[in-house]
């Protein structure tokens, strides 16, 4: 039975929070890292916190970015919706402790225009308890107000800031640095970690300049790492979410006076629309805006510039079966809209041999059978981005990779497998928070506490001794390197495998392979 103790207080600089114990675990919540980004700032860069007055209630989580209401990810109970929405959670053990503990920070997934900090599944209490830690989750522009780049619509007037979702993460990452250490945590030891677009955010994190010094080790699990898109891209996708409000670029202004939920609905519109017309595109996205993004982040990766600090990262086997379950446009996975990607590449890159298509098939002997499109979507979206960035940063930093191959037998029999995001309750420890969820419908819930027991131990120990190794109950992970590319395999029992994906990696070439 959960216990409620006396209510923790902290006091940093913008007050006076008042936060909750329960058991082994000290929460505060909705404590605002930036600004109000509403009014006159809607579309801006995040401003620094207002102080307030008084002891302030964080015993609830604060309002979510907006986002659709019912869309395919619920939104949990209790949590609101609401444009002042960029705060965070800390969670640190009940337990004081003269050494400072290392930090975790979390970025939560959503194909950049969904989610929230608040989904039960990223309850870090386990994590806390488990490994000493003190752990940050966080709030983000979505969807048009922080992944849609109006920046070329810019007048004297009406001035639209780029990457608005990651600058609101690095200011996430800055309040972290300026009052950790009022929780217990170590601002000089934090470690960021994510999945899907908040592991795309991870590693575009460790190409932007702001961001170099605010953490120190990065976990990327599923990372879309190359769906980040040039200015005249962001510029013509921003051009039809206006052309959806019916509002012509020289009244982008009007951008700041529309309802929340106008631009809501429109998003939601161009988020169907934008990979239908060129499929394996997404409409919100990281834009290389010079300054936040300088250049496409795995390009800087394979010219050894991001940031030289340990990086784990990884993907799931069977990513690309949930988008197929959800019948969603974001990934293309029939042979017609996979020929369509290929062709849309190809304008994008003319040096490419004209036979790429032909040559990355071979890879897959079911090709154009729909399994087969299936796979290689997943590969151009997150196995071979991960590969490339692995290979090239474990040149300058050390790195690990893995492949998430568990699923529960129910998952296997409906052929969904170790699909995209199903990692993420195994790292986490949380299982049954999703309703209606049918993971343990022909069993296996021992095996998978075994499974997430072996996970946490690993993540946890990559957080606080730098090396995934766990505790000595699981097999040694080597690092990842260009001589055997040794590769954790996570199963029923972990395995260690020399390039487990060879064929693919010759298949796909040398040449990064992606939308610009």
């Amino acid at each position: 039975m959960v216990s409620r103790t006396e209510d923790p207080q902290v006091t940093i600089g913008q007050g006076t929070l008042r936060g909750v114990r329960l058991d082994g675990v000290r929460s505060w919540k909705g404590i605002p890292y930036a600004a109000p980004p509403v009014g006159e700032w809607r579309l801006r860069a995040p401003r620094a916190p207002e102080p307030f007055a008084g002891v302030r209630d964080c015993s609830r989580f604060g309002p979510i970015a907006p986002q659709n209401e019912h869309g395919p990810l619920p939104i949990d109970p209790g949590l609101t919706i609401d444009e002042d929405c960029l705060t965070l959670n800390v969670f640190a053990p009940a337990t004081d402790t003269e050494r400072p503990r290392p930090v975790m920070v979390w970025i939560h997934g959503g194909a950049y225009y969904l989610g929230s900090s608040g989904q039960r599944m990223f309850d870090p209490s386990r994590l806390v308890e488990r490994g000493d830690v003190v752990v940050v989750t966080f709030n983000y522009r979505l969807g048009a107000l922080g992944f849609l780049d109006f920046s070329s619509f810019s007048t004297e007037e009406h001035r639209f800031d780029t990457n608005l979702g990651l600058r609101d993460q690095i200011a996430a990452l800055t309040w972290v640095r300026d009052n950790i250490a009022a929780f217990g945590g170590d601002p000089g030891d934090v470690t960021l970690f994510g999945e899907s677009a908040g592991g795309g955010a991870v590693t575009t994190l460790m190409t932007s300049p702001p961001a170099e010094g605010l953490f120190h080790r990065a976990i990327a699990e599923s990372s879309p790492a190359t769906s980040v898109y040039g200015r005249d891209r962001a510029a013509s996708i921003a051009e039809s979410f206006l052309e959806l409000l019916d509002v012509a670029p020289a009244d982008a202004g009007r951008l700041r006076d529309l309802p929340v939920d106008v631009l809501t609905k429109a998003c939601v519109e161009l988020v169907q629309q934008v990979p239908a017309r060129v499929p394996g595109t997404l409409a919100v996205a990281p834009t290389v805006d010079g300054d936040v993004v300088p250049h496409y982040p795995v390009a800087t990766f394979r010219k050894g510039l991001a940031h030289r600090i340990p990086l784990l990262i990884g993907t799931n086997k069977d990513e690309s079966s949930m988008f197929r379950l959800m019948k969603s446009p974001l990934m293309p996975i029939t042979p017609d809209a996979v020929h369509q990607m290929f062709v849309a590449i190809a304008a994008d890159h003319p040096d490419l041999p004209a036979d790429e298509e032909q040559a990355v098939a071979a890879a897959y002997p079911d090709y154009p059978k729909k399994r087969s499109a299936m796979e290689i979507s997943r590969d151009a979206a997150f196995r071979m981005p991960t590969l490339w960035i692995a290979e090239a940063h474990s040149r300058v930093a050390p790195a690990w990779l893995y492949r998430f191959d568990y699923a529960t037998p129910f998952l296997r029999a409906a052929r969904i497998g170790a699909t995209h995001g199903t990692e993420v309750p195994y790292v986490f420890g949380n299982f049954g928070v999703v309703p209606h969820d049918p993971t343990f419908k022909l069993g296996g819930h021992r095996t998978a506490g075994h499974v997430s027991e072996r996970i946490q131990r690993r993540w946890l120990s990559f957080a606080t001794e730098g090396t995934p190794d766990g505790t000595g109950e699981e097999v040694g992970w080597p690092r990842y390197d260009e001589a055997d590319r040794t590769t954790l395999l996570i199963g029923k029992n972990d395995a260690v495998v020399a390039d487990p994906d060879r064929e693919l990696r010759r298949a796909w070439g040398e040449e990064v392979i992606g939308f610009t």
